[in-house]
């Protein structure tokens, strides 16, 4: 069945999510979760939060969501344990090392791939299950009919965001808020700055979309096999939580949900539907304004009365046993749950004998509780009486062993954690170079390289580039790559391969196993996101040949890394903070004359540049180059030159100054490689 899942940010949020029919619930303890900033639980508060939901028949999830460091593997274990302990039912994971911690530590408990894992094609779907992983979200870019064929293709579970705010770019490919100011999404931390009056082509707030709603869409997600209908917010009061989840539960029964008061409560500029119908338009943007704030000083106490009470929404089925001599019994089935209680000796009936209609009177008042009555039968002798206080003292009891019974926390099979941080890894050597190259105009060939890297559609379109550059060159594959253009990519990396290309680099789990399945030796980009020991080695055991790890992570935590799996860092380029479908540039008419770049500037006047890819996505640079040619990281293989926008003069020239450790005369940055991360 179709789930509700909604967002618990603290205790009011959950009692909004609970008594207005939530499904499941997804939360945060007190660390390695995605919304650091909201309340959360700890150790005491999260087993509380589970024993209620599971009394009210709601599921728990558990975010531990964000990327780890070597340095953290000892509080994570803690962590685990608390989660587990808890009697959560699900963890929702982006780290490949936390996932591999807690599948070690409890293999029953359900692992599921957080949005932050970029999951975005069924390729992606796939690797996670090998993984280990039950049940994925898919990133919120994609349309009906791209959900629709990876559920064709897949029996794992899909969980799919139905409302709530859109990042601009793609979850876990932002790095905008940690290159500018030290806070990671990925970490749990983001600031937002893409909120913030970002312009473009004079155009404001060009980085900001809409609120996604796909509350009219439920039961289309419904037919297309959606297992988990998931409202993003867990920073937002309980008062959207009621909304969201009415409004849901309504669309889900087949009613008419009230659109207008979910709008009111929270939205930038109205809602947006753009990916899930694929019309990736103008419209998709917005920003929260005053009268969108405004709003919701009208709804709030109207949706604060949808939780203010207890919500009887639990079924109970009774038997009532009546004999004469004996106590009276009261057995409870609630989906599983049973409990039986006894009470008073019955007597004999003066005037009006006991029947189930007479028992029905003491039995069936449930209000207060997450209970009510469903079916009542038994077997009771004739001409007895019992007293309504006394049936109603055998409810009360029964009640009280049944939320006791339903609370308890679920007892797991806990194994010992055997995996431990890999040796560190150690290079004597220089750093070897690999330059990467957006546009064969730009490629050139020098001792200095070990790898030359272009995009895979250069290669097939220009097949001498393999001749020229010989075993030294891997093709890029994209960025993103959506179902609707999987076969075409499919199509090419065989087309390469048989024109002599050997090696590729991806940037995404989801293009590893295709990619070695045709024999290439595959390389990994920054966006594996690798910031831990265990994760390298993950990802050594999936098949990669080598890696560059995180750029978020500072310079002595890289040079620390363990594992066997050769790394590298990107040494020189223009950072991409962000990978995104919907363009910024795209006007009201469309994509018009644009040829492909653009520049974005804050409210500080920095400028980023936007370039387009084939207009299929589209990808924002830092305004500043990354250059480390003097400063260097310890202990990795290799460096990555990455050239975007530069002319193949200026490629040379910063490569003669990369091989000679020269200072730049140009601005540039450390990146966070010499900064702290919060």
């Amino acid at each position: 069945m179709t789930k509700i899942l909604a967002p618990v940010g603290g205790k009011e949020q959950l009692l909004a999510a609970v008594r207005c029919g939530a499904d499941a619930v997804y939360l945060g303890a007190k660390g390695f979760n995605a919304r650091r900033n909201a309340q959360n639980f700890d150790e005491l508060s999260l087993s509380e939060a589970v024993g209620c939901c599971h009394e009210h028949g709601v599921l728990v999830y558990v975010t531990l969501n964000t990327l780890i460091m070597d340095s953290e593997l000892d509080d994570l274990k803690a962590e685990i344990d608390n989660v587990l302990n808890s009697g959560a039912d699900a963890v929702i994971v982006q780290d490949l090392a936390v996932a591999k911690l807690v599948h070690e530590r409890c293999p029953d408990i359900e692992l599921h791939a957080s949005t932050q894992t970029a999951v975005h094609n069924l390729g992606g779907v796939l690797a996670v299950q090998r993984l280990g992983f039950s049940q994925v979200v898919l990133a919120r870019e994609l349309s009906l009919s791209e959900i629709r064929s990876i559920r064709q293709s897949t029996d794992m579970k899909l969980e799919v965001f139905v409302h709530g705010a859109h990042c601009m770019c793609v979850s876990g490919a932002c790095y905008l808020s940690s290159v500018i100011g030290q806070r990671s999404g990925n970490r749990g931390l983001c600031a937002q700055p893409c909120r913030t009056d970002m312009r473009l082509n004079g155009r404001h707030y060009a980085l900001s979309l809409k609120d996604m709603c796909l509350v009219p869409h439920i039961k289309e997600l419904e037919a297309a096999g959606v297992s988990a209908l998931k409202i993003e917010g867990r920073m937002k009061r309980p008062e959207y939580v009621a909304a969201a989840v009415t409004a849901c539960k309504q669309a889900l029964l087949g009613q008419k949900p009230d659109l207008d008061t979910l709008k009111a409560v929270f939205s930038r500029s109205g809602f947006t539907d753009g990916y899930y119908t694929g019309k990736r338009t103008y419209d998709m943007f917005g920003s929260r304004t005053l009268e969108d704030a405004a709003a919701a000083n009208s709804v709030l106490g109207k949706l604060a009365a949808l939780y203010e009470h207890e919500t009887s929404n639990v079924p109970v089925n009774m038997r009532l046993t009546v004999k004469a001599g004996s106590p009276s019994k009261l057995d409870l089935d609630c989906g599983g749950d049973t409990v039986t209680v006894y009470g008073a000796e019955p007597q004999a009936a003066k005037s009006v004998a006991l029947d189930l209609d007479f028992a029905k009177r003491g039995l069936s008042q449930m209000g207060g509780t997450a209970y009510y009555l469903d079916s009542l039968d038994g077997d009771i002798d004739e001409g007895l009486s019992l007293s309504v206080s006394s049936l109603k003292q055998l409810r009360r009891d029964a009640l009280v062993k049944l939320s006791e019974l339903r609370r308890s926390s679920v007892t797991r099979r806990l194994s010992p954690i055997h995996t431990e941080l890999p040796a560190k890894h150690i290079t004597s050597e220089r750093p070897t170079l690999r330059l990467r190259f957006s546009s064969a105009r730009q490629a050139f060939d020098d001792d200095a390289a070990e790898k030359i890297i272009l995009p895979l559609g250069e290669v097939i379109d220009c097949p001498e580039l393999i001749s020229r550059f010989g075993d030294k060159l891997i093709g890029e594959l994209p960025a993103l790559c959506f179902p609707i253009d999987a076969d075409e990519l499919h199509k090419g990396l065989a087309r390469a391969f048989e024109l002599g290309l050997r090696e590729v680099l991806v940037n995404n789990i989801g293009f590893i196993e295709p990619a070695r399945s045709l024999g290439y030796t595959v390389h990994g980009d920054y966006g594996m996101n690798i910031t831990n020991g265990i994760a390298m080695q993950q990802y050594d055991d999936m098949g990669l040949c080598d890696a560059v790890v995180s750029f978020e992570l500072p310079s002595a935590k890289i040079a620390a890394l363990g594992g066997r799996l050769k790394r590298g860092v990107i040494g020189y380029g223009y950072l991409p903070l962000m990978v995104m479908r919907a363009c910024p540039a795209r006007g009201e008419r469309g994509c018009g004359g644009c040829e492909g770049i653009n520049r974005i500037i804050d409210a500080k006047n920095e400028s980023f540049t936007l370039l387009c890819h084939e207009r299929k996505y589209c990808e924002l640079l830092n305004g500043v180059p990354l250059y480390i040619a003097d400063k260097g990281v310890d202990n990795v293989d290799f460096m990555v030159l990455r050239f975007s926008t530069e002319s193949r003069e200026q490629a040379k020239a910063i490569l003669g100054m990369f091989r000679d450790r020269v200072v730049p005369d140009f601005r540039r940055t450390g990146g966070l490689y010499y900064r702290k991360l919060l």
